[in-house]
């Protein structure tokens, strides 16, 4: 059996690729502050992207993009501030955008929600 910390990593290397075919650039992984933990922090265009990974091999208990309920997007947005105020990137154009990724992960489905929340 996999256990679920590796089965996420795996999910969010996948996620990293998918956006980087789509254009955006790496910053940074697990960006961990004392607020929370974002799971990718992208480039795209002119904005920041914080990026929150799910993965749900089935829909059997509920989709990945419903698990983001209101707590989670609270602790994203003080974690991205405060990688903002880090970074001295007060004047910086943001999102925040949920990427699924869906079934087996060795053939995974992707589904890309931009500007989430």
């Amino acid at each position: 059996m996999i256990k679920t910390g590796i089965l996420g990593s795996r999910a969010e290397k996948l996620a990293a690729k998918y956006l980087i075919n789509n254009r955006l650039t790496l910053l940074e992984k697990n960006y961990r502050c004392k607020l929370g933990e974002i799971d990718l922090v992208m480039q795209h265009a002119d904005s920041l992207v914080f990026v929150e990974v799910r993965h749900r091999k089935s829909q059997k208990f509920g989709g990945a993009l419903e698990s983001v309920g209101h707590q989670k997007q609270v602790k994203l947005r003080r974690a991205a501030e405060h990688y903002l105020v880090h970074h001295k990137l007060n004047d910086c154009a943001a999102r925040f955008d949920i990427l699924c990724v869906n079934g087996n992960l060795n053939n995974p489905e992707y589904h890309w929600v931009k500007n989430a929340f």
